[in-house]
Order: structure tokens, then C-alpha cells, then sequence
């Protein structure tokens, strides 16, 4: 055992001088390493498929292999012993960092090594007590977990993996790539999330359904809104024009047929490097209820990003934009989409989000135990983001029709009425306390449906308003009759 650890101590050295030595350029090994050699000759054989992944990456090239991947140091929690070798079955981004610094630090620094934190929000108490129950009793759930959690949420976002021994992981938590993964060394995230193992290709990364794993559904389908924007339109009919596989991979110069996901927002242009902060060329957070810019959302989470302003987060973006487009096109577009996040802002999330502050006390006191709890929920969290997604990736349909048009639907049609009658409940209450609570939620809502964006629902748009539509209308008719 003296002997393998003197081994592991050695290769970690090595690998440590290869990647200061060759930082930017080549990684390597001058020859497998004969704890490798041991790890192949069996898992040739037991794991095939595998075997033949590795075999086809640029690790195999570099003579990198299994142990030098998987090599643990005995005191790591998940660590065990292996044909007399001491392994861990998760490589986590602290174990990839050993080569791969420069991104490592890049992911830990972004949202996505942070989507663990779901654990405890909003979101997972729907998946933990709304969908499921304690009924999927493990070792380190003996009270039991939700089934709904471990494989709906936890597996996009990440679970905390928990560690029986022995090599042994709790099915609970294990298996899982989600992006956020906290692992049992401490580092969140999974490198693998997005370069499977055991290729770790960044031909797969670079492709749009490598991301619709997670990105996709009705609260943040940005795989569906990619499908039918032009620019998914142009990738999926030039994809063989795209160039995935080759190792220099710069928009504009090795490839200009379309953009893919990681063109905007992580791969190389003429002047940026790859980065794997994937928020560096964001403008907008559109996750909340009301969308941010980035670098408040960033410092709540104590991100490096906290410094780096929307503006120059734009700037990195539209660096990527100017190789397709006009500096007038990509301005005009900027004026579209910000004109959309004030809209739904100032018109639906800001308001809404008010008089829903108002009615709670008014509601039962349990998280979505009241009916309004999942209107104003699916018109911030599902329609709300739809539509601002929508905006920032030019999906017209899932802009208005699954957006916007949900919204206004939603909040006139179910919202109001239910305010409303949490209002005529309250009024009718013996409560005193309640019974104000109403009388402020009516004020609030009379100022609200009496301001210029709402008042056309009260039948009160301006004559000049009124009058103007009429006009279009008879134009319209006239010119298509």
C-alpha cells in the first residue's frame, strides 16, 4: 500500500509539472502509467463501451487514464481501496483542476457550479412535499426523500452526494452528473455535466443538445426557443458546416454557418478566450421574478462576478454578435430585447409580485397551499421566463404565445379574480387584522388597475388611445378586404 501511494504521489507531481510546463497548450504524460495499465487490462473487458470512449479522447493521446482520473488520497471521504490502489468513484472539478486550473476556476466562479443550491428553495420544496413524499427510504435517508427530487430536480441541478463507505454511494444521490453536484471533497459541480465521461468531448459540449438536457421545458426552454430562432434554424441546416471537432474552434474564422449555445456564451471569438463562466456574457438575470442584472444576482451568491458590470458583460456578447452582424443590427436588437424586460417588468412582475406580498395575509400560511400561490408561481417562474428568454434568443413564438400571452392571460383572467376574492373573503372576516390586510390589498390593486398599462381593463383607455386603434383597424380592413 506504501508502494501505491509513493505511485499516486508521483503521477500527481507529474501531472501537476505538465499542466504548469504546457498551461495553454499540450497536457500530458510521456506513457501510461502502469497503474493505468492495471486499470485497462480489466475494464477492457468489464466495461467495453467505456474502454472505447477513453480510447477516442485527447486524455488516451496524453496518456492520461483511469487512475490518474480517478486516484484518491486515503483520507478523502469517498475514497476506497481497489486492487490495492485507493480510488474514489467521483471525480469531481477539484480532481480535474489538477490539469484543467484555468477552467476549473472559471466553473466554480459561475451559476452553474452553484445549481446545488436548489436544495433549499423555493423550486425543491414543490419536488420535496407538493409532488412527492418520504417514500424512497435509503441508508442516508432513513426517514426517507423524495423520489420526484432525486430524479427530476437533483439531476440537472445536482445533488449532495452522500458517502456509505467503502467505495459505496447512496442510490439517493448516486448516480448523478448534475451541474451543481456537491461532492463529497467539497467542490461543487460535475466537469461531466457537460463533457461526458469517459470521451469528454468538446465536439459533444459545443452541440445545442448537450445543454437541452437541462435547458429545456416550461420554465426555461432555451433548448425549444434555440430550435426555432434563426440561428437554430441555420445550425441544424449547415451543421456539417460547423467544423464541432476541430480543436481550434473560433466563430468567425473556423466556422460561420450558425452559433450554437456554447458559441455565445462560452467558446473562443478573435478576442476572447473560452470561458467556462457562463454568465460573463449575460445582460440580464431573467431567473427572478423580476429580472436583475447579473452582477447583483452574482454578488447575493459571493460570485467573483460580483465586479464585473452589465455593460461590459454586453460588450463581451456583442463581441460575439459582430461576427455575423452589423453593428446596427445587433444595437437595434439590444433596443428590442431590453424593451421587453422593462414590459414585463414594470407591467406584470413588479405589480404582481406587490399585491402577491399584500394578499399573504390573507392566505393560508403554507407554501403553495393556496390556489394564487401557483397562478403568480407559473406567471413569473413558467410564462414570465418564457417570454424574456424568448426575447433574448429571438424566439418570436415563445416570446409572445407561450410568453407574454400566457402572462396577460393569466394575471387578468385567474390572478385578479383570485386577489379579488382573498379580498371579499377578508372583508367578510371578523378578523380586524385581516379585515385591513383586505382594505390595503384593495387600495393596491385599484392603483394598480388604474395605471396607464392596466386601466384598458376597467374599460378606461383614453379616447385618443381608443380613437387611434379604431383608425388601424379600418386601415387594416381596407387594405385587406
Amino acid at each position: 500500500m506504501f508502494m501505491r501511494r509513493l505511485v499516486a504521489v508521483g503521477l500527481c507531481s507529474m501531472l501537476l509539472f505538465s499542466s504548469q510546463a504546457f498551461a495553454g497548450g499540450a497536457i500530458g504524460l510521456k506513457e501510461l502509467s502502469p497503474a493505468t495499465r492495471a486499470c485497462i487490462e480489466c475494464h477492457k473487458k468489464e466495461n467495453r463501451s467505456l474502454y472505447q470512449q477513453w480510447g477516442a479522447s485527447k486524455h488516451y493521446r496524453g496518456n492520461i487514464g483511469c487512475y490518474e482520473c480517478h486516484v484518491a488520497d486515503p483520507d478523502d471521504p469517498d475514497a476506497f481501496n481497489h486492487y490495492d490502489y485507493t480510488i474514489a468513484t467521483i471525480v469531481s472539478p477539484k480532481d480535474c483542476a489538477r490539469c484543467h486550473q484555468k477552467e476549473v476556476e472559471e466553473f466554480l466562479g459561475s451559476h452553474h457550479s452553484k445549481g446545488g443550491r436548489i436544495l433549499g428553495s423555493l423550486d425543491n420544496v414543490l419536488a420535496e412535499v407538493v409532488e412527492g413524499n418520504h417514500g424512497m427510504i435509503t441508508e442516508a435517508f432513513p426517514q426517507g426523500v423524495s423520489a420526484a427530487a432525486v430524479n427530476g430536480c437533483w439531476q440537472c441541478h445536482g445533488s449532495e452526494v452522500k458517502v456509505l463507505g467503502d467505495g459505496k454511494l447512496d442510490p439517493a444521490t448516486w448516480p448523478n452528473t448534475g451541474i451543481g453536484r456537491i461532492n463529497p471533497d467539497g467542490s461543487e459541480g460535475s466537469c461531466a455535466a457537460c463533457h461526458s465521461r469517459h470521451s469528454f468531448s468538446a465536439e459533444q459540449a459545443r452541440h445545442p443538445d448537450t445543454c437541452g438536457k437541462c435547458h429545456m421545458g416550461p420554465d426555461h426552454p432555451q433548448k425549444e426557443i434555440y430550435e426555432e430562432s434563426k440561428h437554430g434554424i441555420a445550425f441544424f441546416a449547415n451543421v456539417d458546416k460547423m467544423n464541432m471537432d476541430s480543436e481550434k474552434w473560433i466563430v468567425g474564422e473556423d466556422y460561420s454557418a450558425a452559433p450554437t449555445c456554447a458559441t455565445c456564451h462560452m467558446s473562443q471569438t478573435k478576442n476572447q478566450d473560452v470561458t467556462h463562466d457562463i454568465g460573463l456574457r449575460i445582460s440580464w438575470n431573467n431567473r427572478p421574478p423580476v429580472s436583475i442584472r447579473p452582477e447583483v444576482s452574482d454578488a447575493k451568491m459571493g460570485l467573483p462576478g460580483k465586479d464585473v458590470p452589465w455593460t461590459q458583460r454586453r460588450a463581451n456578447m456583442k463581441d460575439v454578435c459582430y461576427n455575423c452582424h452589423s453593428k446596427n443590427w445587433v444595437e437595434n436588437w439590444y433596443v428590442q430585447y431590453d424593451s421587453l424586460i422593462d414590459l414585463y417588468n414594470n407591467k406584470f412582475a413588479k405589480p404582481g409580485l406587490a399585491l402577491y406580498n399584500a394578499a399573504k395575509p390573507l392566505m393560508k400560511p403554507v407554501k403553495f397551499g393556496n390556489k394564487i400561490d401557483f397562478t403568480w408561481f407559473e406567471i413569473w417562474h413558467h410564462e414570465g421566463r418564457r417570454a424574456r428568454h424568448g426575447a433574448s434568443m429571438m424566439g418570436p413564438d415563445y416570446t409572445h404565445w407561450h410568453g407574454t400571452y400566457d402572462i396577460a392571460k393569466h394575471f387578468y383572467v385567474k390572478y385578479i379574480p383570485e386577489l379579488e376574492e382573498l379580498i371579499d373573503k377578508g372583508l367578510k372576516s371578523e378578523d380586524e387584522k385581516k379585515i385591513q390586510a383586505a382594505k390595503d390589498l384593495q387600495k393596491l390593486l385599484d392603483e394598480i388597475l388604474n395605471s396607464k398599462d392596466h386601466k384598458w381593463f376597467l374599460g378606461k383607455m383614453s379616447p385618443e388611445e381608443k380613437a387611434a386603434r379604431e383608425k388601424a383597424a379600418a386601415e387594416f380592413k381596407a387594405r385587406y378586404r
